[in-house]
């Protein structure tokens, strides 16, 4: 067991006592804010574009390296410290972190009366200083397991700096490249992720004795293909090798699944968010074979990927972080946490197949796959904020 180095005393602020507090919290209104600007431009159309970006494009961004990285950096905040036994930054230095996010986020409210290149600076700030709290414990504890994560950030890094090189026009075709690279490289940190966390928590969560089906060789397969696929989707998109990657991840990552795959789940919403999520990531790689070899709308595994392996696996790790990291009990979560996951498997289920047998009303299935969204974390601010903000209810720092 690391033996956590641990300050003398914690934070006036609890909810600046770890990094997962304010960064879950900013997420979690800003999932709200955000689609909620989103559904009021589009389907209906109350509101004007916010800045010079095209809405589509704020939109997307915003997913990938608003909300999504917001909560990859509360998780690693805390992980890191668990995974190294070194102190991450607390206090007054994780406020400075969260600040620019915070100002990133809220600056383009403001229509153009800010120019865009000063919400790029906080932006890039963040991710800057984000990489550097990460990665200083873990060089300094010699985690060469968890190298790989300060490599996933600084990919990060540079596909938000291409996004904004692409706005401004110095890169031609940077706004696609930087959303796309950081869109699959969340994906691929999901599943890397994933590959740790859901076994792993299935074991330990179901209440009786069972041992998954895990392959060496699959661990070693997918990195590579997903670093494949990557590559193609950004290099040479629509190229058939894509949907031949595509392919063969669908395959493997069912079979992954599969061999995870326990009944007792399904009594746990906790670990049945997991799963769900898990396996709309491989509905996106079907969807992904379906486009190129059917030709139904690419926005669909787009879609797949992002509400369940950003957005339904993002809402059920912090759920589970939250009650971990606060004292409270795993195990006994709160009943409503169940209707959250619902409301937010059902934008899925809205947003993702209604379209694709009723069509004609794509508007509709939006805007109510748009309200789920924001009912699903609404609620879970509603449940949680007061976690966050209040210290541990075990008297543990944290």
């Amino acid at each position: 067991m690391i033996k956590i180095e641990e300050p003398q005393s914690e934070s006036a602020a609890a909810w600046l006592n770890l990094g997962f507090r304010p960064f879950f919290m900013g997420a979690a209104l800003f999932a709200v804010l955000s689609m909620s600007i989103w559904a009021a431009i589009f389907p209906l159309h109350i509101l004007p574009p916010l800045n010079e970006l095209p809405p589509i494009t704020w939109h997307a961004h915003e997913m990938i390296y608003g909300y999504a990285l917001a909560v990859i950096a509360g998780f690693l905040l805390a992980a890191v410290k668990n995974w190294t036994g070194l102190q991450t930054p607390r206090g007054v230095v994780l406020l400075l972190v969260f600040l620019p996010w915070a100002l990133a986020r809220l600056l383009p409210l403001a229509g153009s009366w800010i120019p865009l290149a000063l919400t790029a600076a906080f932006d890039l700030l963040f991710m800057a200083m984000l990489i550097v709290a990460v990665a200083v414990p873990i060089i300094r504890a010699k985690s060469q397991r968890n190298l790989v994560v300060i490599a996933i950030l600084v990919v990060m890094l540079a596909g938000n700096s291409l996004f904004y090189l692409g706005v401004y026009g110095v890169i031609s075709d940077g706004v696609r490249l930087g959303l796309y690279l950081g869109f699959y490289v969340i994906i691929a940190l999901v599943l890397m992720m994933g590959r740790r966390v859901i076994p792993f928590f299935t074991e330990r969560g179901v209440g009786y004795p069972v041992t998954l089906t895990n392959y060496s060789w699959l661990d070693k397969a997918v990195p590579l293909l997903m670093t494949a696929f990557i590559a193609a989707e950004l290099l040479a998109p629509g190229n058939p090798l894509t949907t031949v990657v595509a392919a063969v991840l669908m395959v493997l990552l069912g079979l992954r699944l599969a061999g995870w795959y326990t009944k007792g789940i399904w009594r746990k919403p906790l670990l049945w968010v997991l799963h769900v999520a898990y396996g709309l990531v491989v509905v996106g790689f079907a969807l992904k074979v379906a486009a190129a070899l059917f030709g139904i709308s690419p926005f669909q595994a787009v879609h797949a990927f992002a509400l369940g392996g950003i957005g339904l696996m993002t809402l059920g790790m912090m759920a589970r972080v939250c009650l971990g990291h606060t004292g409270r009990n795993v195990f006994a979560p709160p009943a409503a946490v169940t209707w959250m996951f619902l409301l937010l498997s059902g934008a899925a289920l809205l947003r993702v197949f209604v379209p694709l047998f009723a069509p004609g009303h794509y508007g509709l299935w939006l805007g109510l796959s748009q309200l789920s969204w924001i009912l699903a974390f609404a609620l879970f601010s509603l449940i949680y904020i007061p976690m966050l903000v209040t210290p541990r209810v075990d008297g543990q720092p944290g």
